[in-house]
């Protein structure tokens, strides 16, 4: 009887030979479609985190419900609980944060002044 170890051996430096190349060929065939337009977008700026949620009251003895952002130049205001939020902004920190309609606010996260369209200049703290 003769061994299989030679017939093996060969077989296994055929299919050696085959495959010279070191690295895999990978074929797409499902190409991404926004590809390049992906590649050249530009940087995407992410929104801010929020810094604090506070409830203040104001000099009137009304509420103001504040959302506060991580860099100084956005906050959110409320005139009721659940009511419509105001995004106010502002275009560099410790710049008043304002919206349309006359909207303006200034202060921290503990005493704010805020102005709103129609009313007066309103006082409110923590």
């Amino acid at each position: 009887m003769k061994s299989p170890f030679p017939f093996a051996a060969a077989a296994l430096l055929a299919l050696a030979a085959c495959n010279s190349k070191s690295d895999p060929e990978v074929l797409d065939s499902n190409p991404d479609p926004m590809a390049a337009e992906l590649a050249n977008a530009g940087t995407i700026e992410l929104p801010p985190a929020i810094k604090a949620d506070k409830t203040m009251r104001c000099s009137d003895n009304s509420l103001v419900y504040v959302t506060f952002f991580e860099g100084d130049k956005q906050a959110v205001v409320r005139t009721e609980k659940g009511g419509t939020p105001t995004t106010l902004t502002a275009p560099n920190a410790g710049e008043p944060l304002t919206a349309e309609g006359g909207w303006k606010l200034t202060g921290d996260t503990a005493n704010v002044k805020i102005e709103q369209p129609g009313k007066g200049a309103l006082s409110c703290h923590e």
